[in-house]
């Protein structure tokens, strides 16, 4: 290896070091109540720099550690607010156990109002985990999330919502990972706790060695209970969706006896699993006369792509009976997009 790569690698593995002893020393930190906030600084061989903005709140006694993290996209809006206004709201004198809270993941998706990946080396933080030490930008940040905040969680929640070009109904998520049958129990509680009406469960196939991607993917892998909510659409801030992501945390941490206000389960709770998806093949653009939540029926035509000129050069149906979970809802559609995800519901 050229020695200056290895003058590069020992400075990024001593830059990752140091942002480990930091977040460390502030999470065993044993002052209780107490809150402490930090930037974790970050850059790569690119020259790309940014940081991971962390909150750590201890409660009056000790108790479990909540994660939440919001912003792994960052044009997802109702997450980012709804998890700043519980910074805002915890009363730490209430708060059993420990909170880490990082508000924006993504901080350069952010700024830039970029959907999906992060602008400095176009990778999608939900698709770059276990990540890497000595990576691009969003794998270091994916690695010190992997190395740091899961080791030391016991419950993982990431909180998503519709980018600029998804239209999706509120529900919580988790994988039903055989192999963790306490974990996913868990899971599964907290999800029925949230308040959410919707509760969906995915299949968990991943083994040890493949690579998470995503991001509760890689806590569930690492033998954590963690979820997901997704809640929000179409890059805006919709007041109803971040009143249901905040109830959903207060509650999931009422079930964990972490803390006193929650407003229970919803009361009428739809389970959804085996979903399916629908990908486009062919660019151009994309019309439907459909919305999240629409009930469809097998081989119902649900959606068109035509070229510029209107021609309708691509048709999709349903593949099966059940509720679109989210779907494409802005004209441009490319090769690979995700046209719509339709799940078999059942009360």
């Amino acid at each position: 290896m050229p020695k200056i790569h290895v003058c590069l690698l020992s400075f990024f593995i001593a830059i990752s070091a140091l942002a480990q002893n930091s977040f460390q020393t502030a999470f065993t930190n044993e002052t209780r109540p107490s809150k402490a906030q930090m930037r974790i600084d970050f850059k790569d061989d690119m020259g790309n720099e940014g940081f991971l903005p962390i909150s750590i709140i201890k409660g009056k006694v000790d108790g479990p550690v909540f994660t939440l993290v919001a912003g792994v996209h960052g044009f997802e809006y109702p997450p980012i607010v709804a998890t700043q206004k519980v910074l805002e709201e915890i009363d730490v004198d209430q708060l059993k156990g420990t909170l880490i809270v990082i508000p924006i993941a993504n901080i350069a998706s952010f700024f830039t109002r970029t959907p999906f990946i992060n602008p400095q080396d176009q990778k999608n933080l939900n698709n770059a985990f276990p990540g890497s030490a000595e990576g691009s930008i969003t794998e270091q940040l994916a690695y010190f999330i992997t190395k740091n905040i899961i080791p030391v969680s016991d419950v993982f929640l990431d909180i998503h919502g519709g980018d600029a070009c998804e239209d999706l109904i509120p529900f919580v998520c988790y994988y039903d990972n055989t192999k963790k049958p306490d974990q996913t129990a868990l899971a599964k509680k907290l999800s029925e706790n949230s308040g959410f009406q919707y509760v969906v469960s995915y299949p968990y196939t991943l083994s040890d060695s493949e690579p998470a991607k995503y991001t509760f993917k890689q806590a569930v892998q690492d033998g954590k209970t963690a979820l997901s909510i997704e809640c929000g659409k179409l890059g805006n801030v919709q007041e109803e969706n971040v009143s249901l992501i905040k109830k959903g945390i207060y509650n999931m941490l009422a079930t964990m006896n972490m803390y006193s206000i929650a407003s229970g389960p919803h009361p009428n709770i739809v389970y959804g699993s085996s979903q399916v998806y629908i990908k486009a093949s062919i660019q151009g653009i994309f019309y439907s006369g459909h919305k999240a939540g629409d009930e469809v029926k097998k081989n119902d035509v649900v959606g068109y792509t035509t070229d510029e000129f209107g021609t309708v050069i691509e048709e999709y149906k349903a593949p099966k009976d059940g509720v679109i979970l989210y779907k494409l809802a802005t004209p441009p559609i490319n090769v690979d997009n995700t046209v719509m995800c339709i799940s078999t519901m059942a009360e």
